[in-house]
């Protein structure tokens, strides 16, 4: 019986170790809601203290072509953005988060509230983004501002998108680039779509 209180004493003092601990965004802020296509979706990081990445974001290193890495600016007058700013933007109903991959990665998993606008389609769809269809091409004087990202640091589908959308017009004051793409999200364990 002594044996027995010893291992139910040992068990209580063992299970804050145990215990899982938070895991926010913020030290204020667990989650964030945003408005999809489909309805509300909140976004927050998986609370498994141990979670750990496998298969296709684990991966370290791809063939350099064309799985190079990408410089920190994709172009003059772009700004690059880490998490917390791509969250704002998924917030804020003038902004909009552009996930430039293929239609099939996007439709593996994207960021909640982003839209897809493959990269090589970007330059003709400025029409979605508030610039005008012109004689000329597009009038951009009503850009709103976009968000674009792709698979990661070494994915170079956004910054490819970006500079093809300048070239055509698009003010690269209104263009953020989110570097750390689908990647840098899952390392982070934050929601994902389709998981």
């Amino acid at each position: 019986m002594t044996r027995i209180i010893a291992l139910l004493a040992a068990l209580a003092t063992a299970a804050p170790a145990l215990a899982q601990e938070p895991v926010n965004l913020r030290p204020d802020m667990p989650s964030v809601t945003v408005e999809t296509e489909g309805g509300p979706a909140e976004i927050a990081r998986i609370q498994d203290n141990a979670h750990e990445l496998s298969g296709e974001w684990a991966r370290t290193s791809r063939p350099c072509p064309p799985f190079c890495i990408q410089p920190m600016t994709a172009a003059p007058g772009v700004t690059t953005i880490g998490e917390l700013e791509l969250l704002d933007m998924l917030a804020d109903p003038d902004a909009l988060v552009i996930d430039s991959r293929t239609r099939e990665w996007f439709a593996g998993g994207s960021i909640p509230g982003a839209i897809n606008i493959p990269y090589l389609e970007a330059p003709d769809r400025l029409d979605e983004l508030g610039c005008e269809i012109d004689f000329d091409g597009f009038d951009c004087a009503g850009a709103r501002p976009v968000a674009l990202f792709c698979n990661g640091l070494w994915c170079g589908q956004s910054p490819s998108a970006i500079r093809r959308m300048i070239a055509a017009g698009y003010p690269a004051e209104k263009i953020h680039y989110y570097r750390g793409g689908m990647q840098s999200w899952r390392t982070l364990g934050l929601t994902v779509t389709g998981d």
